[in-house]
């Protein structure tokens, strides 16, 4: 078995455990073949873009137990689906990344470039 990898190279590090994200509710930003959306980008979200994936119809605020989804709120770190992030980046309220913990395969939804240029660091919200 193959250890993943983050956009920079490294192995991929854990996005959040509180809350608990991933696809696979494992805490890292892994995917699989059936994970259509490719939540691959680890981002601390902002206010401005959880209302806009939620004008988007993706209400990722309420709490949805059956999920094991705890709902969001500013600041949490969340591994999103890379078109989303792509959609807030060309909307101009994309969150901030984690760039250890993007995995290698947003890289084929978003460049390099701009996820460095919105690579969170703690001078950053």
């Amino acid at each position: 078995m193959t250890t993943a990898r983050n956009v920079l190279g490294g192995p991929l590090r854990a996005c959040s455990y509180d809350p608990l994200t991933g696809y696979f509710r494992d805490g890292c930003c892994h995917t699989a073949a059936h994970d259509v959306g490719s939540h691959v980008i680890c981002a601390k979200v902002t206010a401005e873009f959880l209302a806009f994936s939620l004008q988007r119809g993706n209400d990722l605020v309420t709490p949805r137990p059956e999920w094991r989804f705890p709902g969001l709120k500013p600041g949490d770190r969340w591994c999103l689906c890379a078109l989303r992030w792509k959609e807030a980046l060309d909307a101009g309220v994309a969150p901030p990344v984690i760039l250890e913990s993007c995995h290698e395969r947003a890289l084929a939804y978003v460049s390099l470039d701009d996820l460095r240029a919105h690579a969170w660091s703690p001078t950053r919200t």
